[in-house]
């Protein structure tokens, strides 16, 4: 059984040749011809490329292995390095307490190195655990210098005044 011809003068290749073909409206007037398929006096035909029939026509993946990712276009999510983490939360912490800001920091350091060898994602996170940490540091080296200048000279006010008794 066939389906039934196509609407319109268009032409199937497929279809038998005992059809009948449309006549022209002789009335009508003829303009230039215009190939419907590329020739090869036609200077702008594609050429088709060598095609090797065990290999996968051009745009398709290679059978046999995965897509480089699943999803709609977006890579899968790296796994974030754990000790970037912890150098983070510790250097956070260091603002309440000042204990944990160097140890922040070097863990930082330590998660920066990690970070370039296992290509982990996390790497802003140890950055701004190195800069929170060392600058707290920094700061916290400043509150106990100015607390030891300040018993300095109270000490030595004090032992000054206590002299004139």
């Amino acid at each position: 059984m066939t389906y039934p011809p196509p609407s319109g003068d268009w032409n199937d290749p497929t279809r038998s040749s005992q059809q009948p073909t449309p006549q022209t409206d002789p009335t009508l007037v003829a303009g230039p011809s215009v190939p419907t398929q590329p020739g090869p006096a036609d200077p702008y035909a594609p050429v088709a490329p060598y095609a090797d029939p065990n290999q996968p026509p051009a745009g398709y993946a290679v059978p046999g292995y995965p897509p480089p990712y699943a999803g709609y276009g977006y890579p899968p999510p790296q796994k974030t390095n754990g000790t970037a983490i912890a150098a983070l939360v510790l250097a956070l912490i260091g603002l309440s307490c000042g204990l944990t800001a160097p140890v922040g920091a070097i863990l930082g350091h330590v998660a920066q190195k990690q970070i370039r060898l296992t290509g982990e994602a996390g790497e802003g996170m140890a950055k701004a655990a190195i800069i929170v940490g060392w600058v707290l540091t920094g700061l916290i080296a400043l509150v106990i210098l100015g607390y030891v200048v300040i018993i300095i000279v109270a000490v030595a006010t004090g032992a000054s005044s206590d002299s004139s008794y």
